[in-house]
């Protein structure tokens, strides 16, 4: 690493005023060596992943106890393959939504897959507690 700083400092006809980088250790010391002088500082990618560390295990955390109330949504199916009326279909997409809310996963540090999933989870208990409210309680 050294050697290919040295190669760009020569090269360059500029001034090297900053550099930035993943922070790794080797980094780090080839670009103390070769610009002692120059300011180094993560990129901001980097940098915002590893400040987000502790919320990042937080929130799977929680995102794994979310899970675990939600359970059983295969029984659920199984138990209205025979059906075809409206409340079987309107059921079967319910069991869908919460699938596919407990499959979307994001990419920290800038998305929180455990809030967006409590989000989604609210979101479809408020929907069916609007029908029961409607109708009363859906049967299976």
């Amino acid at each position: 690493m050294i050697t290919l700083l040295q190669e760009v400092q020569e090269d360059l006809q500029v001034p090297v005023k900053g550099l930035i980088s993943d922070g790794q250790e080797t980094i780090r010391e080839a670009v103390a060596k070769v610009f002692p002088a120059v300011p180094h500082q993560l990129c901001q990618f980097h940098y915002l992943r590893e400040a987000a560390k502790p919320i990042y295990e937080a929130d799977r955390h929680a995102k794994t106890e979310l899970k675990k109330h939600v359970r059983g949504v295969r029984p659920i199916e199984r138990a209205l393959e025979e059906r075809n009326d409206a409340e079987a279909q309107a059921l079967r997409g319910y069991c869908l939504a919460v699938r596919a809310a407990l499959t979307d996963d994001g990419y920290p540090p800038l998305c929180a897959s455990g809030l967006k999933l409590y989000h989604r989870l609210q979101l479809i208990t408020h929907s069916i507690e609007q029908i029961e409210k409607k109708r009363g309680s859906l049967p299976l």
